[in-house]
């Protein structure tokens, strides 16, 4: 079976997306990734990628976008979205600078199934085009049941230009949220969280168990660059007062600014964030689906400062449920982290929560549903 994946240029879509394929090939199927910009990265995974929007530059193109509607951006940034299904209109544009590479390469390739990322539609154009099943695997806790009726409507430009009538009559949802966390069912079948953060050579420090607590600290590869770093820098400054060493992976952003660090405090650039939960007591991030996911699957406790998009859907679901906390970058303070180390708990419930996930079908369990569909 050849199975065309399709991902929306970003490293927090295409990650989730790698164990079903890798399972996918281990069961002797055909696998091609389909993306651009960022999402190329799967190449490192050892899969076959195709770049279908050469040159295309997404953070350029988002803030573009933002300076075109800066209030909405201002308040999706102060408080997110509560729902994904709110704002799949507005996603639009990620969809659109992939569909006419994906029918392409889809005409050319003929998949017999396609799986598109959270967030795209371009698949589901291809698969309606060629009469195949489409599967959509999902990223975090963001909801997304009756997508394909919305991105119909709001792209119909896009289905009419490929004379696509109507929608994929076989589909399937993956869900990857832990059910426990989740306000409603299952979007389709739940699938386990296998983190995927890149491969490399680790140093020495990040195999060996520390003597003390250790948390982590990450902004992903997005919120950085959008937000800035100022949760780090007030980690940074509360570092002294907190009873831990503590790991701040930035990956290729400029750290020059934060000046002289606390001899507790290391900062690195990338590290795979699964490798560092490993070690860590517990996480500090910025409510990414993939540190949320990442942790949970750990069974690590987590603190979500969640600033804009999903990530506070996540925060939100890791609070409700007791396996973090949930801030506003304005309210971390020393006893915030403490509580955070401290809280039995909270400790107990991410444990179990990472036992949940544990117990879910495996991506290679998925892939014969796959088949049968």
């Amino acid at each position: 079976m050849r199975v065309l994946f399709v991902s929306t240029p970003g490293v927090g879509h295409v990650f989730p997306m790698i164990p079903l394929a890798w399972a996918l090939r281990a069961a002797g199927h055909e696998v091609l990734v389909a993306t651009a910009d960022a999402g190329l990265v799967a190449g490192e995974a050892g899969l076959p990628v195709v770049d279908v929007a050469p040159g295309l530059d997404l953070r350029a193109l988002m803030r573009q976008r933002m300076a075109e509607i800066p209030d909405e951006v201002r308040q999706r940034m102060a408080r997110g979205f509560t729902d994904m299904r709110q704002v799949l209109p507005r996603m639009a544009l990620m969809s659109t600078v992939l569909v006419d590479g994906v029918m392409r390469l889809a005409e050319q390739w003929r998949p017999e199934l396609i799986v598109q990322s959270g967030l795209q539609a371009s698949g589901l154009v291809a698969a309606g085009k060629l009469g195949v099943p489409v599967v959509d695997h999902g990223f975090g806790f963001a909801r997304s049941l009756g997508a394909h009726e919305q991105w119909r409507e709001s792209l119909a430009e896009t289905f009419d230009k490929y004379g696509v009538t109507g929608l994929p009559e076989r589909t399937a949802s993956l869900d990857v949220a832990p059910p426990s966390l989740l306000d409603e069912p299952p979007t389709g079948w739940s699938m386990r969280y296998v983190p995927y953060n890149g491969g490399g050579t680790l140093p020495s420090w990040l195999v060996d168990r520390p003597d003390r607590p250790l948390v982590a600290v990450t902004l992903g590869t997005v919120a950085p660059a959008m937000s800035g770093l100022g949760p780090v820098e007030r980690i940074i400054a509360l570092a002294p007062d907190v009873d831990a060493d503590f790991v701040v992976a930035l990956g290729d952003v400029d750290t020059s600014g934060l000046g002289t660090l606390p001899p507790n405090v290391r900062v690195t650039g990338w590290l795979p964030l699964n490798a560092l939960l490993r070690i860590s007591s517990a996480l500090v991030h910025h409510g990414g689906s993939g540190s949320t996911l990442g942790a949970l699957a750990a069974g690590v406790p987590q603190l979500a400062l969640p600033s804009g998009a999903d990530r506070f859907i996540n925060a939100n679901a890791v609070h409700g449920g007791g396996a973090g906390l949930n801030a506003d970058e304005s309210d971390l303070d020393a006893g915030l982290l403490r509580q955070l180390l401290d809280d039995e708990k909270i400790r107990r419930t991410a444990a179990a929560v990472s036992a949940e996930i544990a117990a879910l079908p495996s991506p290679a369990e998925i892939a014969e549903r796959l088949v049968a569909l």
